[in-house]
């Protein structure tokens, strides 16, 4: 079975800095996409960032320039540092992965349980 297990939150004040982790274990054939989404109380889960196998990312324009993911393909595990955090980024993130279990078994995300952040004003 697969796991993805965050570990990093906590609670700074806004213009801090925090980093997070996130490392994939299991039974696991390759990895594609890696990334991280949010979700604040009441709102929808949004993605944050996320990174290919190759290290092409793509950034939330609500963070861009703040925060940088990052991935160590031998060890299973994408990063994200977040600087100059602001009250709006107090959530829930949550790990996501594209992972195929096998050479011939479909590619299936799968989802963290979740780690929290929170920036106090």
């Amino acid at each position: 079975q697969v796991q993805l297990v965050e570990s990093g939150g906590g609670l700074v004040q806004a213009g801090g800095s925090l980093g997070l982790s996130c490392a994939a274990s299991g039974s696991i054939f390759s990895i594609n996409y890696m990334g991280w989404y949010r979700q604040a109380p009441g709102k929808q889960r949004e993605l944050v960032a996320i990174v290919n196998s190759g290290g092409i990312t793509n950034y939330a324009e609500s963070v861009e320039g703040r925060v940088t993911i990052s991935r160590d393909n031998a060890k299973n595990t994408v990063y994200l540092r977040m600087n100059s955090l602001k009250p709006e980024d107090t959530g829930v993130y949550y790990c996501y992965a594209d992972i195929q279990r096998g050479s011939m078994w479909p590619v299936v995300g799968y989802w963290g349980q979740g780690t929290q952040v929170t920036v106090s004003s």
